[in-house]
């Protein structure tokens, strides 16, 4: 019993998603967003804060080590 392959099962094709700040389509020199607009849009609300990662906060230690 032989299975034949086709040239097309190794192929993964890339789903364009939707852009994350305005929800139109990405266009690929701005991907994941659609434009320039909404990547600044998005450079702008992490520079202000708005987004964060989680983490544990370290203690500051007013020692130095050498």
């Amino acid at each position: 019993m032989s299975v034949k392959v086709s040239s097309t099962d190794n192929v993964i094709s890339l789903k364009r998603r939707d852009c994350p700040i305005c929800a139109k389509r990405e266009k690929i020199q701005f991907k994941p967003f659609c434009s320039q607009r909404c990547a600044d849009i998005d450079l702008g609300r992490w520079l202000n804060e708005y987004y964060c990662i989680l983490g544990e906060e370290k203690a500051e230690s007013d020692d130095y080590e050498d």
